[in-house]
């Protein structure tokens, strides 16, 4: 149960909660609940792996009075994003925070509108002037690289402006959200079965993160179990998700420095995962599998000897890739040192995944909750400390090893298993309740909050992107600019995740 508090009190709530770091910021969004004469509400949701749970507080907001409460950025520097996401979309305006330009709401929306306020319509059509600057450094002899919004490949739009000296980076300042599709606004009125096809359309690379995120809160809420051969079928899900994901990471690392072999082998790697996620779901991305109540569809003893052959063949395929990295003396040398992210650093943003654990972090949702069958697995988060490119390609490495190890026992777990039931059949409850899984990027969280009828009355989404966009700014600093696709690259960040 979250402690309810006024604004006056967030800054001692956040201290309390965060315990200088011990228990990171999950998640900070707001919802209007004025219609329940509750109002504007801020929470905030902090980790606290010890109890494998999360606890926080609410800050409610009275419509008819101030709307301005003291940013709690300085005590946790991860809410920096999250209270410029919440004065954009709600009109909640956190005082003293050190940057409150416009994150999500780009200059075509105009000032005063809070999309996210139940008095704003799906459909509502506007267009503002809204003045934003780009942050440089200044001073003699420095000047700037404008990059994007639009790129050279297929990737989705982000501005990059870089204050250089020479060829070093002084500076980035990031501009992102430029396709914001209002997916938390679309799915309000909806059944979770009607947003099931929204939400694990998010993003293509998480559509099991994701969905199965989003089952967990509305399984929560209806208070039911999943039987245990959908548990042990969605942790399978999530591993070969991850697999698919890394694999083509090691395949895209090096192309930020024309590694070819590389980028060639981790690129034909990744088909063989997708093809096979396409003989188990009937699609590449999985989509359809995880529905509310457990899964649609079973792997049978044959579906099982697929996997086993594909995933030994791509695990023989990642050891050729690994010590391929480790002999080329000319790649290493480009990687080492390279976009380092310090461990405290990592803490202070409250960073997830690859990105926190190459920095000593050991941040993992499947260690630090309970969910699936993770705890039968004997599973450990991998961690490098030197925070840099060359750490975030070892743990990629490391967590595939673990990944091909847990596929293993989870096809023998299912071959035991004498349960056949898949799914359980909910009974839509008022009620709001929250749901997290690991990612190949990190950890997905999800909020829903359904209304007296079932239906949805808010979505919340910070995908594993959203807390480690900001470390990206602080990796780059003091590298030169040609490494900036590498370090860009070892993080592999979304776009559309974070453009929700």
């Amino acid at each position: 149960m979250m402690t309810t508090i006024m604004p006056e009190a967030i800054l001692m709530a956040a201290e309390k909660y965060s315990a200088n770091g011990a228990h990171p910021l999950t998640a900070m969004f707001g919802r209007d609940e004025t219609a329940s004469g509750v109002g504007y509400v801020i929470y905030c949701y902090f980790e606290f792996p010890e109890t494998k749970t999360m606890d926080g507080f609410k800050v409610v907001f009275n419509p008819n009075g101030s709307l301005e409460y003291n940013s709690i950025t300085h005590i946790v520097p991860a809410a920096a994003w999250y209270e410029r996401e919440i004065k954009d979309m709600f009109g909640l305006v956190p005082k003293g925070h050190p940057d409150l330009r416009p994150l999500v709401l780009h200059e075509s929306f105009p000032e005063d509108f809070y999309p996210l306020r139940k008095n704003v319509q799906v459909n509502a059509k506007v267009r503002g002037d809204r003045k934003f600057k780009v942050r440089t450094a200044k001073g003699e002899g420095l000047f700037e690289v404008p990059v994007g919004p639009i790129h050279a490949g297929i990737i989705e739009p982000g501005h990059f402006r870089f204050s250089q000296a020479g060829e070093a980076m002084l500076q980035l300042d990031a501009k992102l959200f430029f396709t914001h599709r209002g997916i938390e606004k679309a799915v309000e009125g909806k059944s979770p079965y009607e947003a099931l096809p929204i939400v694990e359309r998010i993003c293509g690379a998480c559509s099991i993160a994701n969905t199965w995120s989003f089952c967990q809160a509305v399984e929560k809420i209806c208070g039911i179990s999943v039987p245990r051969r959908a548990e042990i079928i969605r942790t399978l899900l999530m591993e070969l998700e991850r697999i698919a994901n890394h694999v083509g990471d090691l395949g895209n690392i090096p192309a930020g420095v024309g590694f070819n072999p590389a980028i060639s082998l981790g690129g034909r790697l990744k088909e063989k995962v997708m093809r096979l996620c396409e003989e188990i779901a009937g699609n590449r991305f999985l989509r359809g599998m995880i529905i509310p109540g457990g899964v649609a569809m079973d792997v049978d003893e044959a579906l099982s000897e697929r996997i086993h052959e594909v995933v030994d063949d791509v695990a023989d395929g990642v050891e050729d890739l690994s010590i391929m990295f480790a002999e080329q003396e000319n790649f290493q040398n480009r990687v080492q040192t390279t976009g380092i992210i310090r461990s405290q650093t990592a803490i202070d943003l409250a960073m997830v995944g690859v990105g926190a654990r190459a920095s000593g972090y050991a941040h993992d949702s499947r260690s630090d909750f309970d969910y699936g069958v993770y705890s039968e697995l004997n599973f450990k988060p991998y961690t490098k400390t030197m925070g840099d490119v060359a750490a975030r390609l070892l743990v990629r490495i490391g967590e595939l090893s673990a990944s091909f190890e847990m596929v293993d026992a989870l096809l023998d777990m299912l071959s035991v298993c004498g349960e056949t039931e898949l799914s359980v059949e909910l009974n839509y409850t008022e009620g709001a309740d929250w749901g997290i899984s690991e990612s190949a990027r990190g950890s997905n969280f999800h909020y829903v909050a359904l209304d007296k009828d079932g239906r949805i009355d808010r979505l919340f989404v910070r995908s594993a992107s959203y807390p480690n966009w900001p470390a990206l700014t602080v990796a780059v600093q003091g590298d030169i600019i040609p490494d900036f696709p590498l370090i860009n690259k070892s993080f592999e960040l979304c776009y559309a995740c974070i453009d929700r």
